[in-house]
């Protein structure tokens, strides 16, 4: 419940959503530069405000990937407004739309920080495991057998994307590895396709993610080659930590421990390969 009608839960402006960008980034999510755009273009439906006088005092997303899946992410308050019991009536409001968004029994994801954990179980979400951020500054040498990837590429990289994500998602991959200052490298052994991974642009140097590959030695060989593209720059990987060798490579490449949060479903949490999971794509939209 809302204390009084000056207080309401609608969609969010163009203008708004650049705001909770700035609140992201002040908050150290460190969002990527074309991040907020792209999700946008496909889903505008998916941004959320809260506003005091139409004036914005929190917000988050709800993106839905074709009504099949929903991921929720970028849920801020304004400082000077938390602990009023304004964010819950907002996450409520959001998850419930959410739900409404989506077809009967299709899932949710978000990732929470491990604070806030009981009070997301205690909204319908279940803990899965942890996804933890490694950051440092890159360092690599380009391996020759990775082949920078582009927009011709993209049917190949989407075809094996689809695996690990719960839905189709190809016009957002498709816009994602195509960003502006992204670089895209993938590697193929006998002409498929067998990794790929992503180093976008952020508000401070750059993350990797998705990263996915058939083996550690492949992702280690696609890692090389996207450090050594951005050598020099600060560098942040998020991974599940139930993928082990996705952490020890983030140490080899000399990246120490920064974030952690906890991966949570509504519903059953999908049969994703996490072996072959070494970045995730967004803390934000999944």
């Amino acid at each position: 419940m809302l204390p009084s009608p000056d207080f309401t839960i609608g969609p969010m402006t163009r203008i708004e959503v650049d705001t909770l960008g700035d609140w992201a980034a002040a908050e150290g999510w460190n969002p990527g530069i074309s991040d907020l755009q792209i999700a946008w273009d496909i889903d505008p439906d998916a941004f959320v405000a809260m506003r005091y006088c139409d004036t914005l005092i929190g917000g988050g997303s709800i993106f839905s990937y074709g009504g099949d899946f929903g991921f929720m992410g970028l849920f801020i308050m304004r400082p000077d407004l938390r602990k009023q019991g304004l964010g819950t009536s907002l996450w409520r409001w959001r998850r419930d739309q959410l739900i409404a968004r989506l077809k009967p029994g299709a899932g949710i994801a978000m990732d929470g920080v491990f604070e806030m954990v009981p009070f997301y179980e205690r909204g319908g979400f279940q803990s899965a495991y942890r996804d933890v951020r490694y950051q440092g500054i890159a360092a690599g040498t380009h391996d020759p057998a990775v082949q920078t990837l582009d927009a011709a590429d993209a049917p190949e990289v989407i075809a094996y994307d689809r695996p690990f994500f719960p839905a189709s998602r190809d016009t957002f991959l498709s816009r994602w590895i195509a960003a502006p200052g992204t670089i895209t490298m993938g590697l193929r052994q006998k002409g498929t396709l067998v990794g790929y991974g992503v180093a976008r642009p952020c508000r401070e140097g750059y993350k990797i993610g998705p990263l996915f590959a058939e083996t550690p030695s492949i992702a280690e060989c696609i890692t090389d080659s996207l450090m050594a593209a951005i050598a020099g720059q600060q560098v942040q990987i998020d991974m599940p930590e139930a993928n082990q060798a996705a952490v020890l490579l983030a140490e080899r490449f000399g990246l120490n421990l920064s974030f952690g949060c906890m991966r949570l479903y509504r519903g059953a949490a999908p049969a994703l390969p996490i072996e072959r999971t070494f970045a995730l794509t967004s803390l934000e939209f999944g």
